[in-house]
């Protein structure tokens, strides 16, 4: 998807949520575990709920990849249930060397429609390169995450800055604003001032809002640009909010609420 047409859409809708749908079989309301197809027709009624209140879709690889061909199936069939009017992201954190990152580009790019696909940059640019040789795709770089263990690295010093920072500055330079992206968690919404000093055209995916106890404003006060520049992610608070037959319409209240507010804010 061209960055113009995010955009658009982004203003369309007055919206820029992204849902995500980290399907866990073991939380799926009873009625739907005992059909065969249990977490494609789970995802399959969240997409029906929340289409209209959402940008995007994200899909956490691992939910599925744990359960083998079965799991592979149903994000396959998800994935093409998802509009093309919306932003599909492969929450999969890949990176390696350059010919196996390029098996990964082409799995998630050519023989799985994705438009984006999270991507770990420690392995420097020859890994990340080849994510970012597809026209209208993205990278979605790991920046400043919102787990305990980001101070193990992302918060250390490195030279006169933070090794995040370094991480921002150093492969914004790879590529630019239509092909790449940034996680920064929504638990750090104090630094994503410093976060836009320094790319303050890029997209950031802002996980974090909701279960994680992100705060929305927070997050679009300093993270918003002028094209709006945010995907603010919400999976457990919006896909299990209800546990019931009405799930779905939980589910989006949920949405609606997070839509309204974005609204207001923009």
């Amino acid at each position: 998807m061209h960055r113009n047409v995010l955009v658009e859409e982004i203003q369309k809708k007055r919206s820029y949520l992204t849902v995500g749908l980290d399907t866990d079989p073991d939380k799926l309301p009873l009625h739907i575990k005992e059909l065969p197809n249990a977490v494609f027709e789970f995802n399959k009624q969240i997409i029906d709920a929340t289409r209209d209140l959402c940008i995007a879709y994200k899909i956490n690889t691992a939910f599925y990849e744990a359960q083998g061909t079965k799991g592979w199936q149903a994000m396959e069939e998800t994935l093409h249930y998802i509009p093309s009017t919306h932003f599909k992201i492969a929450d999969a954190k890949r990176a390696d060397i350059g010919n196996t990152s390029s098996y990964y580009a082409k799995a998630f790019f050519e023989t799985l429609p994705f438009d984006a696909i999270t991507v770990a940059p420690y392995m420097g640019e020859d890994s990340i390169r080849p994510f970012l040789e597809y026209e209208n795709k993205w990278a979605i770089v790991l920046g400043l995450t919102s787990n305990k263990g980001a101070s193990d690295f992302e918060l250390q010093p490195s030279g006169n800055e933070l090794l995040y920072q370094k991480v921002l500055r150093t492969v914004s330079s790879w590529g630019n604003k239509n092909n790449l992206m940034f996680v920064v968690g929504a638990t750090k919404a104090s630094e994503l001032s410093q976060v836009r000093e320094i790319i303050p055209d890029h997209f950031l995916l802002v996980p974090g809002v909701g279960f994680q106890g992100g705060s929305l404003s927070e997050v679009s006060k300093y993270g918003m640009n002028k094209d709006c520049g945010l995907l603010v992610n919400a999976s457990r608070a919006i896909i299990y909010a209800g546990n019931k037959e009405n799930f779905a319409s939980e589910a989006r209240e949920i949405a609606l609420q997070y839509q309204a507010e974005m609204s207001s804010l923009m």
